[in-house]
């Protein structure tokens, strides 16, 4: 039997009279990582902070490589990211870092903190103080802080959520390299690009999941033809293919259509039919392989109303 990393049975956490999770059930293999996807509300941090041991759940039970979140065990091989930037804005990048080490009663770590700050790229701005570094930055260094006590589980609440472009690639390419020394991951995130590079995901709703699997089993699942259609005008056009009873799902991007069709040769006629004379060129229009957006959008477009969906989920 493979070891497990994380065991989650049963899992629920009300606040008050608001059910925050319900029945969760997973394991995650040591090695392996996870990314947690799903609108505001969905319950991600609340599902992380039950990991992490922060909130006690109430029903079901977590076992953080076969030990409760809270023991000494389970805090020892975790390390944790929160979702807010919490480390001290007037102290230095190295002083963050000893602190930390600190905290995890670590006396020899000036060899893991070097390298920390190698793999980070920090080393020139050892001295920095906190509140003084970019978003990228910060996030780096909060890494490092959890890093320092080498867990074996890293938990991770949108750290690059604000972080521009560069910093995010930058930030990902450090996890692949914790993932490649045999680290456990477990992240939310809002960006489905960084779910990709997760060996599983699941796609939280309401407090429960409605897909679990690899990004390619997820994929498979699509039960409609995708058309692609690129269009300059996303809004007008969606209003229109809106409702159209050859398509399943209309979704919107930046610069293009997903169009969900149960029939291709028929959804292609209708298009046609209602945008052809609004003076939109459909020629462009070609099948494309499903999205984790495509499937996401359209497992969530069940359980919540269209606004909603497009606010948390549209590219």
């Amino acid at each position: 039997m493979q070891a497990k990393a994380l065991e989650i049975s049963g899992l629920g956490k009300h606040f008050g009279a608001t059910e925050a999770l319900r029945d969760i059930g997973f394991e995650l293999a040591i090695g392996s990582s996870l990314a947690l996807v799903g609108p505001d509300g969905a319950g991600k941090t609340t599902m992380i902070r039950l990991i992490a041991g922060l909130l006690a759940p109430t029903s079901g039970q977590v076992r953080v490589f076969g030990s409760a979140p809270r023991s000494r065990e389970a805090k020892a091989r975790m390390g944790y990211l929160s979702q807010r930037f919490s480390l001290y804005s007037d102290l230095s990048i190295d002083e963050n870092i000893a602190f930390f080490a600190e905290i995890h009663g670590l006396a020899e770590y000036a060899k893991r903190r070097d390298r920390l700050l190698e793999m980070t790229r920090l080393m020139p701005f050892r001295d920095r103080t906190a509140g003084k570094l970019s978003g990228g930055m910060k996030q780096k260094l909060a890494l490092a802080c959890a890093l320092v006590h080498q867990p074996d589980l890293l938990l991770l609440d949108e750290p690059t959520t604000g972080v521009d472009p560069i910093s995010r690639r930058e930030f990902w390419a450090i996890l692949a390299e914790l993932l490649a020394q045999g680290m456990s991951l477990i992240v939310a995130t809002p960006y489905l690009d960084e779910a990709e590079r997760c060996a599983e995901v699941g796609l939280l709703d309401a407090g429960s999941f409605l897909a679990f699997g690899s990004p390619d089993k997820l994929k498979s699942t699509m039960p409609f033809v995708v058309l692609e259609l690129p269009c300059s005008e996303t809004k007008r056009a969606a209003a229109l293919l809106e409702g159209l009873p050859e398509l399943a799902g209309v979704q919107t991007f930046g610069d293009h259509l997903a169009l969900l069709a149960p029939d291709e040769n028929a959804a292609r006629r209708a298009v046609a039919a209602r945008l052809g004379p609004a003076g939109f060129e459909v020629e462009g229009l070609r099948v494309s392989p499903p999205t984790l957006e495509n499937v996401f959008m359209n497992v969530v477009g069940h359980r919540v109303d269209p606004q909603h969906r497009k606010e948390n989920f549209e590219s």
